[in-house]
């Protein structure tokens, strides 16, 4: 005989993942109540989910900590519910974030750029020239794009070709081209092999772009060259595309050829190692790594990550330097919105820890990736990770919700999102 196992709806395990969170608040107040020395300065580098949840929580945690956030912009576009901007769900403003609540809760911003980084004398230099000293220094500059991965694949070419994997301007030309495409024509998206931001992104994108195409040109195709062989929740994208989209959808894997080796942006033309590919909308999503800065600053291997330990997200190559968000190594936690936010938050208490002289705890840490199907249907990816002996290990779910992928998980998302953006950047947070 096997052994019964409870069954948890959907509703019920938010409802328990709730709960974690409240536990996970009343942390931060023990942590309030020890403080940290006097006027120690934490630096944090990148204004993402990462470095702002980071920031935010340090403040809060602590506020006689000087944190200084430097990040060049005043605000940030999410790349979460981008591809809904993507087929006129949002707009692009909807997923604009002011950074302004930070600094409501005492966080410094300075809007500039880092030009080096010296960690001899922990200090950082600023593109006007400024120069800012830190006890403790985080890292969260993202990614960069591999140009000329494909071959001929250049920030000119993505003008043509966008790869709309940062959102921005780049959105706003993947939507455009997608508005103006002929009746019956065909959009491919390429996919890289390799660790990436959001890996069920371009699926997601791939549902959306179908259902706005069903409506509209339900003659239009849509390919997926995929230099991998396998994507996460393959089921049940590839069911639920049957189901809503039958024949629109066509997923190429590596041994079907789907690798893109060269594109020709003039010919609107693709490349695989056998074939040429015309097509009317081509998104190419290019291979990525951490943002140039980390690799310059010495943080990132041989393989072009940032090693941490995966208990205080503190850099293994230099000391005092922690590293979160999609540049680090955390494997085999995804390059995701809610894992930059769990890693900011188990960062700032490693920090509050080391300034305090005391050893740091190792909390479950969580994540949870919601993926649109249809303006109404959704499913998500849940994983529970925790650091121990030097790596980050993936635990089984505290509890195993029934799989989900409909009306219920859009709603969730929703939620999800409006929670994240008030978590990381300070929407809807007590002052």
């Amino acid at each position: 005989m096997g052994v019964t196992r409870r069954r948890f709806s959907r509703r019920k395990f938010l409802e328990l993942a709730t709960a974690a969170a409240a536990g996970a608040a009343m942390s931060w107040d023990c942590a309030a109540a020890m403080p940290a020395g006097p006027k120690a300065r934490v630096i944090i580098v990148g204004g993402g989910f990462a470095g702002a949840s980071c920031a935010l929580h340090l403040r809060s945690a602590n506020p006689a900590l000087e944190v200084t956030l430097v990040d060049p912009d005043d605000r940030y576009i999410t790349c979460p519910m981008s591809n809904s901007v993507l087929v006129g769900l949002r707009a692009l403003g909807s997923i604009t974030v002011s950074r302004d609540a930070l600094e409501r809760r005492g966080v410094t911003l300075a809007r500039d750029r880092v030009e080096a980084i010296d960690a001899q004398r922990r200090q950082v230099r600023l593109g006007r020239g400024a120069t800012l000293a830190y006890d403790r220094l985080v890292m969260a500059p993202g990614i960069r794009f591999l140009w000329g991965q494909p071959q001929g694949y250049d920030e000119a070419a993505a003008r043509v070709m966008p790869h709309a994997w940062q959102a921005g301007a780049q959105t706003e030309i993947l939507a455009a081209q997608l508005r103006g495409i002929r009746s019956g024509g065909v959009v491919a998206i390429s996919v890289p092999a390799g660790p990436m931001r959001c890996p069920p992104g371009p699926f997601e994108r791939a549902g959306l772009m179908a259902d706005f195409l069903k409506r509209r040109n339900p003659r239009a195709k849509i390919l997926i060259f995929d230099a991998n062989n396998h994507f996460p929740k393959q089921d049940l994208f590839t069911d639920a595309w049957q189901a809503l989209y039958p024949g629109m959808i066509d997923w190429i894997p590596v041994v079907r050829d789907g690798a893109v080796v060269r594109v020709a942006p003039a010919e609107m033309t693709i490349y695989t190692s056998h074939d040429a590919h015309r097509a009317d909308v081509i998104n190419i999503i290019p291979p990525q790594a951490p943002a140039l800065l980390a690799v310059e600053a010495g943080l990132a291997s041989g393989h072009g990550w940032c090693p941490i330990d995966p208990q205080t997200f503190e850099s293994t190559l230099i000391p005092y330097v922690h590293v979160i968000g999609d540049a680090c190594i955390a494997d085999p936690m995804p390059k995701a919105a809610s894992s930059a936010n769990a890693q900011a938050r188990q960062c700032a208490l490693a920090i509050l820890a080391a300034l305090e002289e005391r050893p740091s705890s190792a909390p479950i840490l969580e994540s949870v990736c919601y993926s649109l199907l249809a303006p109404d249907r959704a499913l998500s990816i849940h994983g529970r990770f925790q650091a121990a002996d030097g790596r980050m290990l993936q635990l089984p779910a505290a509890a195993e919700p029934e799989p989900a992928a409909g009306e219920e998980e859009a709603r969730n998302a929703a939620d999800w999102y409006q929670r994240i953006v008030a978590d990381s950047f300070g929407r809807g947070l007590p002052g």
